[in-house]
């Protein structure tokens, strides 16, 4: 598998009580056809939960949202990046990123248990091009 650089938009929601909206809301989205490349979930507090939605297509994703209520905040921009997993992959990602000036303020990583990686980069805003050709070069 080629190493694949993907400027990807994200969307944030927060749900309260944590797992039965989170599983509502994936629930409908997958029933309205949205396919999602990467999810999260975190707790912001005992009663909710800040869920993260990078769907394959993002205007779709904002589309079905508008229609069924549910409030985004987004899109941000974000990279993915997928590979062969190998030791170090991740290191000569963040090592590109630093040499081309840019700055990662959060990332998210697995690996398959198939020799593959996914791995999320968020950086400013301001930065998404540089670091996308960053990593692209």
């Amino acid at each position: 598998m080629a190493t694949t650089i993907r400027r990807v938009d994200y969307f944030y929601a927060t749900v309260q009580d944590g797992a039965e909206e989170a599983c509502g809301l994936l629930s409908r989205l997958a029933d309205l056809g949205i396919n999602l490349l990467v999810f999260s979930a975190v707790p912001v507090g005992p009663q909710r939960t800040q869920l993260t939605l990078f769907g394959e297509d993002a205007d779709k994703l904002r589309h079905v949202a508008a229609q069924a209520n549910l409030e985004l905040d987004g899109p941000h921009p974000a990279i993915l990046v997928q590979g062969d997993d190998e030791l170090g992959a991740l290191a000569g990602i963040h090592g590109r990123l630093q040499e081309a000036g840019v700055s990662v303020f959060a990332s998210n990583g697995v690996a398959d248990g198939q020799g593959h990686y996914g791995y999320v980069v968020y950086v400013r805003p301001e930065q998404i091009d540089q670091a996308v050709g960053a990593l692209e070069g």
